[in-house]
Order: C-alpha cells, then sequence, then structure tokens
C-alpha cells in the first residue's frame, strides 16, 4: 500500500468510529423498551455492569494484580467514572422511561454535547471553533426533526416531569464521564482501566439495587433475565465503550460527543426492525441534517 494511502485510511479510521460506535450504543434503546418489562431498571443495570465486570477479569486480572501499587492510587478517579458512565448513564434513563415521553428523553439527552463542549472548554482548554458551533446547531435540529415527528407543537407543549430530570441527570453524566476520560492519564492500559470502571459501576449501584429489591420490585433471574443483562453487559457495554474511548483518542471529547446524534437515527431504524415503526419524511430530513452537522464538527 501507498503512504498516501495509509495516510488517508488514518484520517477515515476515526470517523468510520464515529459512525460505528452509536449501533451498539444505541441498543440500549432496545433493552429501555424490551429489558425492563422483565427486569426492574436499577436491578439491569447493576448485574449488567456485574457481567461486564466477570466477562473480562478472566482476561485481565494478572496484569491488574501485578501493577495494583500503580492502580491503587487511581481508585478515586475510577469510582467516578464508574459512577458516571455505568452508575447513572446506566440506570436514569431506565428509571425515566417510566415517567416521561419518548419525545422528551430525547430532547434533554441531546444536550449531553452541549455539556461535553462547555467541559471541555473548562477542564481540557479545547478550542470550540465556529465551524464545530456550527454543526452542533444543525444537528440539534436534525434529532428535534426526528423526535418532535416534524410538528412543532409537539416540541412547545412538551410538559417536564419528574422522569426529565433522571434524564437531565443521565446527559450531565454522560458528559463528565466523556470528558473526564479523556482528562485523567492512567498508567494502564484501556481494557485495564475498562474492567475497573465495570467493577466500580456496579459498585455504585449496589445500595440502590439492594433498595429496589427491598422496598419497590424483586427480580426474577430466569432466562429473561440472562438475555437481557448478558445483551446489555456485550453490545451497548464491552463494544460500545471500547469503540467510545477509540474515537475519543483520535477526534477528542467534543467531536466524540456527536455519537449521541447518530444514536437517534440508528435507535430510528431499530424502531423499524423490533418494533414494526416506519419511516417518514421527517426522518430523511433529520437524518440528512445530523449527518452535515457531523460533516462540519469534524471540520477544526
Amino acid at each position: 500500500m501507498k503512504p498516501s494511502s495509509k495516510k488517508s485510511n488514518s484520517k477515515i479510521y476515526p470517523y468510520f468510529l464515529l459512525f460505528l460506535q452509536p449501533v451498539f450504543m444505541s441498543s440500549n434503546l432496545i433493552i429501555a423498551r424490551g429489558g425492563v418489562e422483565f427486569v426492574p431498571p436499577i436491578s439491569l443495570a447493576f448485574w449488567r455492569w456485574v457481567t461486564t465486570f466477570l466477562l473480562l477479569i478472566p482476561f485481565f486480572y494478572k496484569p491488574i494484580l501485578k501493577n495494583f501499587k500503580k492502580i491503587r492510587p487511581e481508585f478515586f478517579k475510577l469510582f467516578f467514572l464508574g459512577l458516571m458512565g455505568c452508575g447513572i448513564c446506566g440506570a436514569f434513563p431506565f428509571i425515566a422511561g417510566k415517567t416521561t415521553t419518548m419525545a422528551n428523553m430525547g430532547i434533554i439527552y441531546t444536550s449531553s454535547p452541549v455539556f461535553i463542549i462547555l467541559l471541555s472548554t473548562f477542564i481540557l482548554k479545547e478550542l470550540i471553533k465556529t465551524k464545530q458551533i456550527f454543526g452542533l446547531v444543525i444537528c440539534i435540529v436534525g434529532v428535534l426533526a426526528i423526535i418532535c415527528k416534524g410538528d412543532l407543537n409537539l416540541l412547545i407543549n412538551t410538559q417536564f416531569t419528574s422522569g426529565d430530570i433522571w434524564m437531565l441527570g443521565a446527559a450531565l453524566g454522560w458528559a463528565l464521564y466523556s470528558v473526564y476520560l479523556i482528562h485523567w492519564k492512567f498508567k494502564f492500559s484501556f481494557f485495564i482501566r475498562f474492567t475497573l470502571i465495570s467493577f466500580f459501576g456496579a459498585l455504585s449501584l449496589f445500595p440502590f439495587y439492594v433498595m429496589e429489591e427491598i422496598l419497590i420490585n424483586r427480580t426474577n433471574f430466569d432466562i429473561y433475565f440472562t438475555f437481557w443483562v448478558l445483551f446489555g453487559a456485550i453490545s451497548p457495554g464491552v463494544i460500545a465503550f471500547t469503540l467510545y474511548a477509540k474515537a475519543q483518542k483520535y477526534l477528542g471529547a467534543s467531536i466524540t460527543g456527536f455519537t449521541l446524534y447518530l444514536y437517534t437515527i440508528y435507535a430510528a431504524i431499530y424502531g423499524i426492525i423490533f418494533f414494526g415503526e416506519q419511516l417518514q419524511n421527517f426522518h430523511y430530513l433529520g437524518a440528512s441534517l445530523v449527518l452535515i452537522g457531523v460533516y462540519f464538527a469534524k471540520k477544526t
């Protein structure tokens, strides 16, 4: 392969990740729509990350034990990332879905890239250029076109409920996870870090899982539980988080945050495949605007 071809591929690869990662991350909505009918929300989030940890630890326990003295001082950082990325972003959307609408959830979750851009400016000292802001605005318009079904009245008449507050917390949690994931420098590999984040994420959820079991709803450990937990651990878990970290490495926190807009597009596709929903004109309009927005966002 010629050097120019290699250079071209090296430029394309990060943006390929940008479009691929939401394919797996948005499968979390399949769990939100189907899984919570069989497993209580906090229980599902807790066991999802317990399972993720159990899937990873056989491969990485040796380097973890070998480098434990280096890892131990990082426990606070790892717990914070686990709390934000696995705890808050794992449980809050499932809880929100019980008291708010999909339109509300979609609108509020799109605020996450705004938080990412602002936090990146103050924490990472990233320079946000005019084209990125322009791309951000176009993306927001595209997402709103989809979640409001092209009807402005749906947006104007939106009323906030307790579920909306849960989703706002999830959006802020994901932004904090995204920014600090790239801000904090660790002296060990990504998979060691992710294994430990999964552990601390489950640990952060444990007290709330116990309260849910005692006070609200008991978990049935049946075949449905096994399916949804494994699905959550693998697709929007191991695969999605790995791709997100790789995309961040190449593109930075601000641009990688635009995967959330693609998340909405892929969610519409999953709606067709799994729930028999039909694409309409506003879907094509929204998808076009999102893609244009991502294009401008990457023009740094």
